[in-house]
C-alpha cells in the first residue's frame, strides 16, 4: 500500500507540473484570411441555378413519391455538376497532416 501511495503522489506531482505549465502558456491566435470562391459566371451555371431555385420554390405537397424522387435526383445532379464546374483541389485533414509530417521529416 505504501508503494501505491508513493506512486500516486509522484504521478500527481508530475501531472500538476505539466498542467501548470500548460495553463501558463500564452495562447496566440493568428487570423488567416480564407479566399472565398468566386461565383460561376457561365450561362450553363446560371441556367442550373435558376432550375435549382425553381425546384426549391415548387409546392411539393401535391406531387407523387416518384416525382419527388425524380426531383431529388435532378437536384443532386445539378449540385454535382456545379461542384465540378467550380473546380478546385480539396484536401482532407489527414492528408494535410501527412504532408506536414513529411515536410518536417525531409527538412
Amino acid at each position: 500500500m505504501k508503494k501505491f501511495t508513493m506512486y500516486f503522489f509522484a504521478i500527481t506531482l508530475v501531472m500538476s507540473s505539466v498542467v501548470s505549465t500548460r495553463l501558463n502558456a500564452e495562447v496566440t491566435t493568428n487570423v488567416v484570411p480564407v479566399p472565398v470562391s468566386q461565383p460561376i459566371e457561365s450561362k450553363e451555371a446560371s441556367v442550373l441555378l435558376s432550375r435549382l431555385n425553381e425546384i426549391n420554390s415548387m409546392d411539393k405537397s401535391n406531387l407523387t413519391s416518384s416525382e419527388k424522387k425524380q426531383l431529388r435526383k435532378e437536384t443532386r445532379a445539378i449540385k454535382q455538376s456545379l461542384k465540378v464546374a467550380n473546380g478546385g483541389v480539396y484536401l482532407s485533414v489527414g492528408a494535410i497532416i501527412i504532408i506536414v509530417l513529411l515536410l518536417i521529416l525531409l527538412l
